[in-house]
């Protein structure tokens, strides 16, 4: 089932756009499938369980050619971040200046650069987390993101409101990716002629990601539909 659904939906993306799948409260053995059936970019959403998921799949991470990569999707604390600096490939879910600052100290006490997503909040629940694009703004704007040497500003990241309303999601995505493309153009074209990081949209979940590719996701984030309801 998890070879098939893998298949299934990343032969319906796009050109450009690239499957997560949500390993969280599953098993490493389901991580073994699907990294066999060609997958390699895992999601995680809980620092010590990706720690030991990490362990446990050491084999995966040094051995392959093309070795599997963490991301980390979750709501993150500061205190957590020092546990996952070491390895993690890119966090989803940078929400406040301060979280992105830890980040940078984190992975300047292991010599890397983490890249990053800006977590925006374009939902209507407020319980959600993430810069409002003003709020977003307004921090770009401060500079002070620009002396952080350890941290790579790759893109934005958001979550459409929890509906059956199609033009709701459809909007709080477009929201996302226009304000993605102002700020690509604002802050992050290259003044060289090289190529800006700055280029990925983490948009769209199991239920919602057919609507978060039509407004320009270019990283989806699926969970249930790969490995079914979760095992603990």
């Amino acid at each position: 089932m998890i070879a098939e659904e893998i298949h299934r939906i990343t032969s319906a993306l796009p050109q450009g756009v690239r499957l997560v799948a949500v390993s969280k409260y599953h098993p490493a053995d389901a991580i073994r499938e699907a990294f066999a059936a060609g997958q390699r970019l895992f999601g995680e959403s809980h620092a010590q369980e990706l720690q030991r998921k990490h362990t446990e799949l050491e084999d995966l991470i040094t051995a392959a050619d093309t070795p599997l990569e963490w991301h980390f999707i979750g709501h993150l604390q500061t205190n957590k971040v020092k546990y996952i600096a070491p390895y993690v490939h890119l966090i989803h879910s940078v929400d406040s200046p301060r979280l992105l600052t830890e980040i940078n100290r984190q992975a300047q006490k292991v010599g890397r650069v983490i890249p990053c997503l800006l977590q925006l909040h374009v939902a209507a629940e407020e319980t959600k987390f993430g810069f409002t694009p003003d709020e977003a703004r307004a921090y770009l704007d401060s500079g002070e993101w620009q002396q952080l040497q350890n941290v790579s500003i790759a893109g934005m990241m958001a979550m459409a409101t929890n509906t059956d309303d199609t033009v709701r999601i459809r909007a709080d995505f477009h929201s996302a990716r226009l304000f993605f493309e102002e700020a690509h153009r604002t802050y992050f074209t290259p003044t060289d002629g090289g190529t800006s990081s700055f280029n990925e949209l983490s948009m769209g979940m199991t239920d919602d990601w057919h609507i978060a590719v039509d407004e320009g996701s270019t990283l989806i984030r699926i969970g249930t539909q790969i490995f079914g309801e979760r095992q603990y």
